[in-house]
């Protein structure tokens, strides 16, 4: 019996078995677009029908939300639909899919992978685990354990708040050049090293895949390497987190 985890973005809810000796998905991903109005009893009914595609009815189960998550509570909710807010996600997913169910953000679900499977495994100390997309995500783990919500990309740098800058998104609006971007990253993982001395920074995110154009151009004290799971990372660390429970 393999923990499934699911992740619920903007555009797309995908979930899979994971193994946990490996950090691999037990059988194929499965995937179905994030309905128009993503509320969420609309959102309860697409995982519902991923869960449904496995053979698998005992499983725990672990869901990311794009969000701020406290104690299985939303309490943000910048790209999916605003009655998330105040939503008990644990209570509403446990009874949607007739299991228990952990909700946790995705970036908190990346950062705990990597430092399970990926990059920072055995890594001691404060490892940040940021997520360069349509924003900024922020995970700390500090010897292996999840320190949850930080939501790094909305520091305040310059008068601006930073992933309006410093995001994949903002590089893409912008037309920036690799080497514009890696001057405002070099800028925003300052600013987070001089606050909070991280002894690893891993950068994961979509942009990941092309770390080579940018990761050597940013100019930071602490080590910066990148991630490794990428997209796979939401699925693995929430199913991870849901066997703990």
């Amino acid at each position: 019996m393999h923990p499934i985890g699911i992740d619920f973005g903007g555009s797309g809810i995908k979930a899979a078995p994971v193994d946990l000796s490996t950090g691999e998905f037990a059988a194929e991903r499965e995937r179905i677009e994030t309905p128009e109005k993503s509320t969420p009893d609309a959102v309860a009914e697409v995982m519902a029908e991923l869960l449904s595609r496995f053979d698998d009815q005992l499983s725990p189960v672990g869901v990311t939300v794009p969000g701020v998550v406290r104690h299985g509570v939303v309490s943000s909710a910048a790209n999916i639909h605003k009655s998330w807010i105040g939503t008990d996600a644990h209570a509403l997913l446990t009874k949607a899919l007739g299991r228990e169910v952990v909700a946790l953000n995705d970036a908190d679900a990346a950062g705990l992978a990597e430092a399970r499977y990926g990059v920072a495994v055995n890594r001691p100390g404060l490892v940040l685990v940021t997520t360069l997309g349509t924003g900024i995500g922020s995970a700390f783990v500090y010897d292996g354990v999840l320190v949850p919500n930080s939501e790094l990309g909305h520091l305040e740098i310059d008068g601006h708040d930073a992933e309006s800058r410093a995001a994949n998104s903002a590089r893409k609006r912008e037309d920036l050049s690799w080497e514009e971007w890696a001057e405002r990253l070099t800028t925003y993982y300052r600013t987070v090293e001089a606050l909070f001395s991280p002894d690893l920074i891993v950068v994961g995110g979509g942009v990941s895949k092309h770390a080579t154009e940018f990761m050597h151009l940013i100019d930071i004290d602490t080590e910066i390497i990148s991630a490794t799971l990428r997209n796979t990372a939401g699925i693995v660390g929430a199913a991870a987190l849901a066997a703990d429970q």
